[in-house]
């Protein structure tokens, strides 16, 4: 296939989940769309990676909350176009240090959020938690709520479905194209990859954590903290038992955060090996494409213990360790980046920008944002705070 002078109305870099759901929604409302992926589809290497993902309503921050309660029937719209349950609500369990201020938030300030927005939740104590779900050994102070719809994103089935969508929608999509330089002007864009010249009218970068280097020869400083988390499987003792998702804030030690979580079955996979993982951000990584796979020793061994002291129900040997990129925005009252290219670049307006963040479970909210970003030049989601100055 012949790549050079190939023009589009959208040209999307990145091939993860946001990419393929903008790259769908701006080419079901009937334009030309290519898909500049570096590596394979469905790659590992990205903030795609992996099979699941927590979905909540909670946060500390009522216009997350909202936004969240917002992408709820854009899921749904998902999942009737293509025929496949995403978003399993298999309950989420937030308990441990109520006032603990972390980097997820705070459990008190989440349960008043829900209050205000009227979202159901149940509180419960740390003998209520035990009693009912399979965790052990807790401090007695602990306490937090359950909320019954919170539960597990298809991180696969979700990509497999968005490209389904894409591809039927007429998206071409070109693997290995590793994007070497983005040059906007006042007739559209020239996006050179290793795959050829692209031109388009607009383009979104949706790269994840490799979006940093690729938009600095743009003058486009992106102030983002990329770090290794380590998460591992675990089997199960007793095949009739399983968890919700699940989150523990403690105090933190001298060492780390002291945060963990974790997930029940997969409902897709019927398997009896949950996943957990400790919630450390302090294994960090300069260079993206210097991250690699393995577990972080000190990680894997502080998660471990606390299966061991707290989980009963799973066998504290892990069967599979690993770690997996991810990326923040360094500003923790921020979650992720979003919106038109800052107005010092020329031609900004041509340039729309997503970066880093816990975002998955606003997939199809963000891919539409951003496709009306580029073709509409706004967005009717309230994004205001998320935007790049």
């Amino acid at each position: 296939m012949t790549t050079n002078g190939s023009d589009y109305d959208v040209v999307v870099v990145g091939g993860g989940a946001v990419g393929l759901a903008a790259a769908w929604n701006a080419a079901r409302r009937g334009r030309s769309v290519l898909v500049l992926e570096q590596y394979e589809l469905f790659t590992q290497r990205g903030s795609s990676g992996g099979a699941e993902r927590q979905w909540r309503l909670q946060y500390s921050e009522e216009d997350l909350a909202r936004l969240t309660l917002e992408a709820q029937p854009l899921w749904r719209e998902l999942e009737e176009a293509g025929g496949r349950r995403l978003v399993h609500h298999t309950g989420s369990l937030w308990f441990g240090d109520t006032t603990e201020a972390t980097n997820e938030g705070m459990i008190s300030d989440a349960a008043k959020v829900l209050e205000r927005i009227g979202v159901t939740h149940e509180w419960l104590t740390a003998r209520e938690i035990q009693d009912r779900f399979p965790f052990a050994a807790l401090p007695d102070h602990y306490e937090g709520f359950y909320q019954p719809d919170g539960g597990i994103a298809d991180v696969k089935g979700t990509l497999w479905l968005l490209h389904e969508q894409a591809r039927l929608a007429g998206v071409t999509v070109l693997e290995h194209a590793k994007v070497e330089e983005i040059a906007p002007d006042a007739d559209g864009v020239t996006v050179r990859s290793g795959r050829g010249v692209h031109r388009g009218q607009h383009v979104i970068i949706a790269a994840g954590p490799f979006a940093k280097p690729l938009l600095a020869p743009l003058g486009i400083e992106l102030d983002v903290h990329l770090f290794q988390m380590t998460s591992a499987s675990f089997r199960l003792r007793d095949p009739g038992l399983d968890l919700p998702t699940w989150f523990a804030f403690q105090k933190p030690t001298e060492e780390d955060t002291n945060l963990f979580y974790g997930f029940g079955r997969n409902p897709w996979s019927g398997s009896d090996v949950v996943r957990a993982g400790p919630d450390f951000e302090d294994h960090v990584v300069e260079d993206p494409y210097l991250a690699d796979n393995a577990a972080v020793p000190r990680h894997l061994e502080r998660l471990t213990e606390w299966v061991g002291a707290h989980m009963p129900a799973l066998d504290p040997e892990p069967e599979l360790a690993g770690s997996f990129l991810a990326a923040l925005p360094a500003d923790p009252e921020r979650q992720f980046y979003l919106g038109h290219a800052p107005a010092h670049v020329p031609n900004a307006e041509r340039l729309v920008i997503f970066s880093t963040g816990w975002g998955f479970k606003f997939v199809p909210l963000l891919g539409r944002a951003c496709a009306e970003l580029a073709l509409d030049g706004r967005t009717g989601f309230d994004l205001g705070r998320f935007g790049l100055v």
